[in-house]
């Protein structure tokens, strides 16, 4: 076990941990944030989507120890008012059905947006192929992202 300060949704936390311990687990077992999704466990799906200093980063696969002292930013922390741009489009869009896959859909599509923030299809595209819907929404979350660039 090892004493590890994380700073998640701009809040300084402490956990006492095995340091291999995936983020994943930490966020939702240890801190109670539940947004986070367990998808696959290797990487594959994107439902456990955070951003680490901003980049999208698969928590299922990043050990707690490799973001101690960086800025975790899960779906709880993306707005504190539950309504940033992408949210927002996801709803006007109605993207989710099953919605499983969302919390991790929205983070990367917000990482997306930070960095290119008019992405043609073929971008959208690229940038989303990691994170998989079951229910196949891909062209309303196309459509979410470009209405969210409008905002962005």
């Amino acid at each position: 076990m090892a004493s590890i300060t994380l700073t998640i949704n701009n809040q300084e936390k402490t956990v006492n941990v095995n340091p291999d311990m995936p983020l994943l687990w930490v966020l939702r077992d240890i801190l109670g944030l539940t947004g986070t999704k367990y998808g696959c466990g290797t990487g594959m799906c994107g439902a456990c989507v955070v951003h680490v200093n901003g980049a999208a980063t698969r928590a299922c696969t990043t050990p707690v120890s490799a973001v101690a002292g960086q800025e975790v930013t899960t779906i709880e922390g993306l707005s504190l008012d539950h309504y940033h741009p992408v949210q927002q489009a996801w709803l006007d869009e109605n993207v989710a059905q099953c919605g499983y896959c969302q919390p991790g859909q929205i983070m990367s599509a917000v990482a997306l947006l930070a960095h290119n923030p008019d992405p043609t299809d073929e971008e959208i595209d690229l940038a989303m192929a990691g994170n998989l819907c079951r229910c196949g929404t891909y062209l309303r979350i196309r459509r979410a992202i470009h209405r969210a660039a409008q905002g962005v």
